[in-house]
């Protein structure tokens, strides 16, 4: 089982930025295959920045041009950039490796 530690979040103001980490740990896998989910209060969990076959990546249309996945090898770990962020974003952000392993996520508030 691989485990996924997320951490990076916290309080910002509209517009601004953070920097998401999620370093994982364990059994031999890749981090191209990992990706990032959010759910919101009230709200089903939903896919942020997807890992798909090839490293590709699924981008959802409302982060689109605002975040940024990247990955370091050597630390085996996955960063999620996110940038101009608006209060809809506003959720607990989830590293996740298919098909079902979750991290127990970092809390994004963004408010003035």
């Amino acid at each position: 089982q691989v485990q996924l530690v997320e951490s990076g979040g916290g309080l910002v103001q509209p517009g601004g930025s953070l920097r998401l980490s999620c370093a994982a740990s364990g059994s031999i896998f890749s981090i191209y295959s990992l990706g990032w989910y959010r759910q919101a209060p009230g709200k089903q969990r939903e896919v942020v920045v997807g890992a798909l076959p090839g490293g590709r990546t699924h981008v959802a249309d409302s982060v689109k041009g605002r975040f940024t996945i990247s990955r370091d090898s050597a630390k085996n770990t996955v960063y999620l950039q996110m940038n101009s962020l608006k209060p809809e974003d506003t959720a607990k952000y989830y590293c996740h490796q298919p098909p079902a392993n979750w991290g127990k996520g970092t809390l994004v508030t963004v408010s003035s």
